[in-house]
């Protein structure tokens, strides 16, 4: 989804590991962006820009503006990201020019809202088994989110990738048998368990049955009597 942002970037002339060191200590992080049939630029942010993209309602999907100051200014996405590992903070992030002519894949997530019929009338258990769907579009159209209203669900009821509200122009490349949510009874969830626990009673007793019939001496073949 496009959103109103512009990120500020500077051209980095070098790379490596000290240029990088450097930008850091800055307070901004290195980046390269790419794509769009040009060629890539070392680049840096300010990584509190980015995090602010990630962290939003559109997430990963934002498509946002990067200016490169006297060089380009184009629609991104964030495309990778890359944390340090014990402190967490952002290190370094790619970023990747979109053309807003042509379709995008990307993944969106499902929204479950609503309480479920078989659920607060039937005694069953809301079980969501999709949380997002890939779907294809121009970058414009591309949803925030699918809302899914699981009100009517009733036991042994379900909710399909088909079941989804499209826009024209949006194709969800995920199956469309796909179950998103459905309601089950606790008592198919219980079965299981207590089949596994009466199980081995048998065996125990058929055991214990050759134990005792071991344990009984054979019989002594009597001696004939003297006629």
């Amino acid at each position: 989804m496009r959103i109103e942002t512009v990120v500020a970037a500077e051209a980095r002339e070098s790379r490596g590991k000290n240029e990088a060191r450097r930008v850091r200590v800055s307070g901004r992080i290195p980046a390269v962006i790419y794509g769009a049939f040009q060629d890539p630029r070392a680049i840096s942010v300010n990584p509190k820009d980015i995090l602010k993209i990630i962290h939003s309602k559109t997430g990963h999907n934002s498509i946002f503006d990067v200016e490169i100051s006297g060089v380009e200014k184009t629609p991104d996405i964030v495309a990778d990201e890359q944390y340090h590992p014990v402190k967490g903070t952002l290190m370094h992030i790619d970023l990747k020019r979109i053309d807003l002519t042509r379709k995008l894949r990307v993944s969106v997530p499902i929204h479950v809202t609503g309480d479920a019929k078989g659920v607060k009338q039937q005694g069953g258990v809301l079980d969501v088994v999709t949380k997002s769907v890939e779907i294809e579009c121009i970058p414009d159209d591309i949803p925030d989110k699918f809302d899914v209203d699981v009100t009517e669900l009733m036991i042994g009821s379900n909710i399909r990738v088909s079941d989804l509200p499209l826009k024209s122009g949006v194709r969800v490349l995920t199956a469309p048998e796909a179950v998103i949510a459905h309601v089950v009874g606790i008592r198919e969830e219980a079965a299981p368990a207590a089949e596994a626990a009466a199980a081995p009673a048998e065996p125990e007793v058929a055991k214990k049955g050759k134990k005792e019939e071991a344990a009984v001496p054979a019989a002594t073949p009597e001696k004939g009597k003297k006629k």
